[in-house]
């Protein structure tokens, strides 16, 4: 998963750089979305990258989270 994030304002771009930038869910400053790593993700950040951040993030599926613990009362019987 990657994290995008607007870090700049889009005053003085082109009209592509904005469609791309709201084709990536982002809209105002400081805005952030999540996509999967793809070919096509990539093509639309490296096209508006002077404009955004990219992180790399990694989310826990369901098997990674810890079991929950154990109340007081379940523990009682």
């Amino acid at each position: 998963m990657l994290k995008i994030t607007l870090s700049r304002g889009m005053t003085a771009t082109t009209e592509t750089q904005r469609r791309t930038i709201k084709g990536l869910g982002l809209g105002k400053f400081g805005s952030c979305a999540f996509h999967a790593d793809s070919p096509t993700i990539r093509g639309m950040i490296n096209k508006v990258n002077h404009l955004i951040t990219v992180e790399k993030e990694e989310r826990a599926t369901k098997e990674e989270k810890p079991a929950k613990k154990e109340t007081k009362a379940a523990s009682k019987k």
